[in-house]
């Protein structure tokens, strides 16, 4: 069995990080070639959501979701690159050691981000090989499926948000002149507060500018 583990939003102020770990049998593997399958990053929407339910169909797929609040919690404790790595630990649990997981490693140095994972994982019986790369989702098809259910869950919940507080901000990352320009506003709004990741520097500075400023 071959895994493939990646993320969405993980730079993102508003909603989620998502985590999507995809398995699949090694001679299979070529099916997601045939579907079309490559990093979620080049893919439009409209194609992941195509892909979404025919990848799940071919793998088996396992995801967590880590909500605004709970990042911002847990960042009391731990930076982003040990959440996702403790994540990793606990989706890995029951996996053999005859598995190999291919993993879109967020540290600069892959192999830094592979220690991490085990020592969150020395609590398992058993751990698969781990192969950590930068850019994972563009070298290996079995992670670019976990990028792109990763990718269509977190697009999925950020919708759900949109609705709830009523407003459209776009994307939730702060490279986006419409997800600044709605935080310089709303960042402060009561029924904002729960999926926005207080622990973010960009989010304090966003909070002290004001609109004129975009």
């Amino acid at each position: 069995m071959i895994l493939g583990i990646d993320e969405a939003g993980r730079g993102c102020v508003i909603g989620p990080m998502v985590m999507a770990c995809a398995s699949i049998e090694p001679m299979e593997e070529n099916a997601l070639l045939r579907l079309g399958v490559k990093d979620s990053k080049k893919l439009s929407p409209h194609k992941r959501e195509e892909l979404y339910e025919p990848v799940k169909e071919l793998c088996e797929v396992h995801t967590v979701h880590i909500s605004a609040a709970k990042l911002t919690k847990m960042m009391d404790e731990r930076n982003l690159n040990e959440i996702e790595a403790m994540t990793i630990a606990e989706m890995l649990k029951g996996v053999p050691e005859t598995a190999c997981a291919y993993i879109d490693a967020p540290d600069n140095i892959p192999a830094n981000f592979a220690k991490r994972i085990k020592r969150f994982a020395a609590h398992l019986p058993t751990l698969p090989k781990l192969v950590c790369e930068n850019r994972a989702d563009d070298k290996y098809p079995i992670v670019a499926a976990a990028s792109i259910v990763a990718k269509v869950e977190r697009d999925r919940e950020i919708e759900k948000i949109k609705k709830i507080i009523g407003i459209d901000f776009n994307s939730g990352y702060t490279s986006d002149p419409m997800t600044t320009a709605f935080l310089a506003k709303h960042a402060h709004d009561e029924n904002v507060q729960p999926y926005l990741r207080h622990k973010w520097a960009t989010l304090e500075k966003l909070k002290q500018k004001k609109m004129s400023d975009f």
